[in-house]
């Protein structure tokens, strides 16, 4: 279900020389009865090793590694939001961009935290994927991606300067360690409470996904509560 690291580098390349994407269509299978899924581990989810402690204490936290240049995460991203929005309160939502390593989707995941930084990313979040995929706009490099903030009525000065400041280099050095820490090799991928990750590799749909997180999400629960996992 994941895009992996192979296949989001022969994308990229095919985007760069022909200006498209691939996008994967979401299937639009309902997601499966979470109350009535046993979970399996190797089909549904995997286990984090070494477990990863999370950033707000007392909190049960699901990350979300995504990237603007993926085509199942433009998919995922309504359903994915929706879901987090019901979240209990003792749950946490976070998205990390994921790089790869490569500068150009460095510069998709510095576009993710400069919107975050400049109050812009709610209202542009979607229009990013949106520009890519459906548009075939290149937003690759800085330049196009600061002459492309610039045209959704972002302040081109302040923007070019949150784009390089100090508080989104550490966001973006931040989420390339959790993808090292995470073992990330492909995206979209939901990790639970820094124990578990989700895999579908029988899901129908990417709904199912997060039926899955759904039962991660009480396996992590009830762990806390028999002392097996951290307070």
């Amino acid at each position: 279900m994941p895009l992996s690291r192979r296949q989001f580098n022969r994308a990229l390349v095919a985007t760069l020389v022909a200006g498209a994407w691939p996008t994967a269509r979401a299937a639009r299978t309902p997601p499966a009865k979470s109350s009535a899924m046993a979970l399996v581990e190797g089909r549904d989810w995997e286990p984090i090793t070494p477990a990863q402690p999370g950033d707000t204490p007392g909190k049960i936290e699901v990350l979300e590694f995504f990237s603007y240049g993926c085509g199942h995460c433009r998919d995922f991203h309504p359903l994915v939001t929706a879901w987090a929005g019901k979240l209990p309160k003792d749950v946490i939502f976070r998205r990390v961009p994921v790089t790869f390593g490569r500068a150009a989707w460095s510069n998709l995941a510095r576009l993710f935290y400069a919107l975050e930084a400049s109050g812009q990313l709610a209202r542009l979040d979607q229009a990013v994927f949106d520009a890519i995929h459906l548009r075939k706009t290149n937003l690759y490099t800085e330049k196009a991606a600061l002459d492309w903030a610039s045209g959704q009525g972002v302040k081109a000065a302040d923007f070019r300067e949150t784009f390089r400041s100090f508080a989104v280099e550490t966001r973006l050095a931040r989420a390339e360690q959790l993808a090292r820490l995470y073992k990330v090799e492909g995206v979209p991928r939901i990790t639970v409470d820094g124990r578990y990750a989700v895999l579908g590799q029988a899901a129908k749909g990417l709904p199912d996904l997060l039926a899955i997180a759904d039962g991660l999400l009480r396996l992590a629960r009830d762990g806390r509560a028999s002392g097996r996992n951290r307070a």
